[in-house]
């Protein structure tokens, strides 16, 4: 079948989020045929390019999000209208609400009307940018700060919506603006979107826009994944913004999530935790499925399998240096260890995550000698501090196995954490691990390593000190969690489950395309849902029309829109 992947800020990009599981879904899912529709953050991230594409992809579509130019005609009278009235019932719908009552907000227990009122708003405007060749220019005009302003003086209103001065409405409007740039884009033509059997959304919010507006004007099913909830992304990110700004901002990503999970055919989160925060942003219960992510296991087969033991006394942590991993706690934790086991170290693996992540890092450096004085053996001799601070690529570990194989416990610190990436690597090489409480880390334990509370150094120490001194508990701890990190988090057990969705998906569909006869009288049961696996499931004969096509044509069957390569159709 044919799948349109959206995507924002990450694949086919060098750079981005979700860029590895999106190429290994795609290459491993051979039989089907990808168009990739993807929206860029930022400058920087176009000019770095794309990653190799495989055969499968036909088609790249690239829009910008960082940047967006009006090329739609001048407005009429009655287009201005339109606009007015459409973008001031999505404002509407944006400031209605109980005062003071915090769900309303968070949009948890939205009236149907409500939610109904902020779909019509946004598919009016996605019509309306259709017809005029996009809403950039009417986005950023007057007339929408004038109706936003109108909606939150309105009786009803919100309290944090009422209290909205001059500079929140400017800062709230040019937010709406860049977040409903997809509905000025070209892409949901008989040729484009309108096409493809299945919208296949890589994260909600801007990614997941374009899939509704697909389904909006041609009835093409939707899938959304979730690995990371944007609708939480978004809360954690503007907690510094002013009451009535993150108020607003606050309903519109919380109502944009509640309209995609109605309108999704099925959403697949990440993890447990990802799936109770859709299911509490009005997901259906019977719409989710969660697909955990793929990894690549077989770089860590060698140091899973070998039978040969890592350093004793060793400790390791792998991930990205920045504040949420918490490095300050696990040093404190290693000074509680290093007073039961003097010749334990610590080996912290990573490479910083942008200039914060310097700041953190040369913190972290700073307290590790503070907590750990180099202490020398002899008094002409270097002292040694137990703790090392080291990156992929160096001399003693050029590879990531070898860095979870040079100790024998994996620890993770974090405070904040979606899905563990790293807990999953230790799982692969067969390491026993200490974790903290946090994001879906139970879940990917499953009783085979040591969970204690986030920032707690004393409760992390004790369990460090526990499978430190029990090799034997190590090795059932390691080989156990091996055994479930194959099971669960492979890239064949990914795709297997997503090709298993596709189908499933497609065979609740509607037909959307006409199968004519010889004669070119269409046959309505023609194209059952087997129709889209390769094989010969039907007449070779048939011909396949566009819904509407005209009954004498003779030529070869088409496509509604045909693909064109990857190579020669990148816009």
């Amino acid at each position: 079948m044919r799948i349109g992947l959206l995507t924002e800020g990450g694949y086919p990009y060098v750079s981005g989020d979700a860029r590895l599981w999106c190429d290994r879904l795609v290459r491993g899912l051979g039989q089907h045929e990808f168009d990739i529709y993807a929206l860029s953050r930022t400058e920087r991230q176009e000019s770095e390019g794309w990653v190799p594409l495989p055969p499968q992809v036909a088609l790249v579509r690239t829009a910008p999000m960082w940047t967006a130019e009006d090329g739609g005609a001048g407005y009429g009278r009655r287009a201005r209208r339109r606009f007015a009235e459409c973008y001031g019932e999505l404002a509407g719908a944006l400031c209605a609400g109980n005062a003071g009552d915090p769900a309303e907000a968070l949009g948890e227990h939205n009236p149907a009307a409500e939610a109904d009122r902020f779909g019509s708003a946004l598919y009016g405007l996605a019509e309306l940018a259709r017809e005029s060749g996009g809403l950039v220019g009417a986005l950023r005009s007057e007339t929408a700060v004038r109706a936003l302003e109108r909606a939150c003086r309105a009786p009803g209103a919100l309290r944090a919506a009422r209290e909205a001065r001059v500079p929140d409405l400017l800062a709230v409007a040019a937010h709406l603006e860049r977040a409903l740039r997809p509905l000025s884009l070209d892409w949901y033509e008989d040729d484009g979107l309108g096409s493809v059997d299945l919208c296949h959304a890589t994260s909600g919010g801007p990614a997941a826009l374009p899939g509704l507006l697909a389904r909006h004007f041609h009835g093409v099913p939707l899938l959304v994944t979730e690995y990371g909830v944007r609708l939480r992304t978004h809360y954690l990110a503007a907690t510094d913004a002013p009451p009535a700004v993150r108020s607003l901002l606050a309903a519109f990503h919380g109502r944009l999530a509640t309209e995609i999970y109605d309108r999704a055919a099925v959403i697949t989160p990440g993890n447990a935790h990802a799936r109770r925060w859709q299911e509490r942003c009005g997901a259906d219960r019977a719409k989710l499925r969660t697909v955990y992510p793929g990894m690549d296991a077989a770089r860590f087969a060698e140091v899973g399998e070998s039978a040969e033991s890592a350093d004793p006394d060793a400790l390791v942590w792998v991930g990205r240096v920045e504040p949420a991993k918490d490095l300050i706690s696990l040093l404190h934790a290693f000074a509680e260890v290093r007073k039961e086991e003097p010749t334990a170290r610590l080996r912290i693996v990573g490479a910083p995550a942008g200039p914060e992540g310097e700041a953190y890092l040369g913190h972290c450096r700073a307290l590790a000698a503070q907590l750990f004085p180099d202490e020398a053996e002899g008094r002409h001799s270097v002292g040694d501090n137990p703790v090392s601070f080291e990156e992929i690529g160096g001399p003693e570990l050029p590879t990531l196995a070898e860095a979870y194989a040079a100790g024998a416990v994996t620890v993770l610190s974090s405070v904040v954490e979606g899905f563990p990436i790293s807990l999953v690597e230790a799982m692969f090489c067969g390491r026993a691990t200490v974790s903290t409480d946090v994001g879906a880390v139970v879940e990917v334990i499953g009783g085979t390593g040591l969970v204690v509370p986030p920032r707690n150094p004393r409760a992390l120490a004790e369990a460090c000190l526990a499978l430190l001194r029990d090799p034997e508990r190590r090795e059932r701890l390691g080989a156990a969690a091996r055994a479930r990190a194959l099971e669960l988090f492979t890239v064949e057990q990914n795709t297997t489950a997503f090709h298993g969705i596709y189908l499933e998906i497609v065979s609740h569909t509607p037909v959307r395309r006409v199968v004519l006869d010889e004669t070119g009288e269409p046959l309505p049961f023609a194209a059952p849902a087997e129709a889209h696996v390769p094989g010969r499931w039907t007449d070779p004969a048939a011909r396949v029309v566009a819904r509407g096509g005209p009954g004498w044509a003779t030529d070869v069957p088409v496509r509604a829109g045909s693909a064109t390569p990857a190579t020669e159709g990148a816009r």
